[in-house]
Parts: structure tokens; sequence; C-alpha cells
């Protein structure tokens, strides 16, 4: 049986990314129990949950790193869940993804590790990169930074770094794997208000899995709660915060406790 909740509100929004019915289980585990999400073009949209419920699998569908065993995860319409190599490859150049590490290449500079996904996709002359990587670090806050490698860097400036090299393609799409993993408080604000502003800049759609419950709610448009294998419930922020679902609110409650911030 399949749990379906309706997104509510701005109704004219397109959707951009569609999950229908979509299941997910390794081995004898089961995932993924029937998920349906809408994600609105132009928006952000964050995913909340238990630890371990099923949230970077979720994100990781819809970028076509993982197959669903049943369902389908449509991108525009198009179902790429029947796509494979050069066909899928294509869907993908309009995502990016801000892993919880950030994933820098440690043998690279910062400004080479933004400066990578240019040189490796696009014909860019070495001056127009370099024109381009130092606005983005200026968009970042890493102006003086270019030069440093990440080991040199701060838990946040890695962030930004990620960010810098996720945004430098002008994607449509990004998803952000717990972006703030590892932050301290006054941290994890900035790197909050830098994907606020970088998606109002830019204009992109975000998808963001995040335990950073209420703080995370300030940047978003939309939440949905993963629980137990579907989405339990998904609004608009300011209905979502005043909800009466009783799973819901439980987790809210429990997740806004300092003992329990790593529910």
């Amino acid at each position: 049986m399949t749990h379906t909740v309706v997104l509510p509100g701005e109704v004219e929004q397109q959707t951009v990314i569609r999950l229908v019915n979509v299941e997910k289980s390794f081995g004898k585990q089961s995932v993924l129990k029937g998920v349906n999400l809408e994600v609105r073009r132009g928006k952000v949209t964050t995913v909340i949950g238990p630890s371990g419920g099923g949230k970077s699998v979720l994100l990781k569908h819809m970028i076509g790193l993982i197959r669903p065993d049943r369902g389908q995860v449509l991108i525009d319409g198009v179902d790429i869940t029947r796509l494979d190599g050069e066909a899928l490859n294509q869907v993908r150049k309009h995502f990016a993804m801000l892993f919880q590490s950030a994933a820098l290449l440690d043998s690279m500079t910062v400004f080479d590790n933004v400066a990578f996904p240019l040189r490796e996709k696009t014909l860019l002359t070495e001056l127009e990169i370099q024109q381009k990587v130092t606005d983005m670090l200026k968009a970042v806050d890493l102006s003086d930074m270019g030069h440093k490698f990440p080991a040199e860097l701060s838990g946040g400036m890695k962030k930004r770094t990620g960010l810098a090299r996720a945004l430098i393609m002008n994607p449509d799409i990004i998803l952000f794997d717990e972006p703030t993993t590892g932050l301290d408080p006054l941290l994890a604000t900035e790197i909050h208000r830098l994907i606020a502003t970088s998606q109002q800049r830019f204009g992109f759609t975000a998808v963001v899995v995040s335990h950073d419950i209420p703080e995370v709610f300030a940047i978003s448009d939309y939440v949905a709660m993963l629980w137990d294998g579907v989405i339990e419930e998904i609004g608009l922020t300011h209905e979502f915060e005043q909800t009466a679902n009783v799973v819901v609110r439980r987790f809210l409650d429990a997740a806004a406790r300092p003992e329990t911030r790593s529910i």
C-alpha cells in the first residue's frame, strides 16, 4: 500500500522532480516503501526524518545514482529509471550535488577544485575559467582562499568551496546532503545563509537533507518528512511547522530539544 501526500499551495509552480511510488531495498532491509514526492522548480525543499531513514538514498535516486526496485523518478517529465549511458548523463548535467564531506580533491587548491568542472566539461579558455572561478569564490566569501589546499581549510570553508564548485556550472538543480554536518551552530547558520542567498541569486531548485531542525526551516519553501520509508507529510514551511500530524509533531518536538538533536 502506497502512502500519498498531496503538496499544498502554489499549484502554479512547475514540478521539476517527481517521485512516484518509489521503493528500494538493500538485501532484506526495505528503505523506501512507496515514496511520492514533488519538488517545485526554483524552490527550496528540505527533507527531514530520522537518521538512517533513507534521506540520502532518496537524493541519490533523484540524480540517478541509485535505481529504484519499483516506481518512477521523473525529471522534467522524463523517467530516468529507464535511461542509462549518455541519455542519463544528459539529465545529470542539470544537477549538482553537495555531499556531507564536500568531497574536495585534496591534491588541488581551492581554485582548482572549483575550476575542475569547467576544465573537464567545457571549452572555455583558461582566462574565462579564471574569471568565472574568481567571481564564484567572491560569491561564497572565499576571495583570498584560492591558493589554499583543502587540508588548510576550516570545516566551514570546505563547505563553501564545495558550494562554489556545485554552482560553477550553473546547474538547474542542486542536491544538498547534510550540508552543515560537523559545523558548530554559528557556522551552520552561515552555510544556511549562503545556500539561501545563492539560491536567490542563481535561481536553482534546491533539495536539502538536514537534521538542523528548526533552523533549516528559515531557508525552506517546503518541508517534507520521510518516515518509515514514505513521505509522511509535505507542506509549505509555515504550515508544516504548525502541523497537527501526531508523528510529525512528535519528531519536531524531539528534534528541537538539545539532547535529541542527533535524531
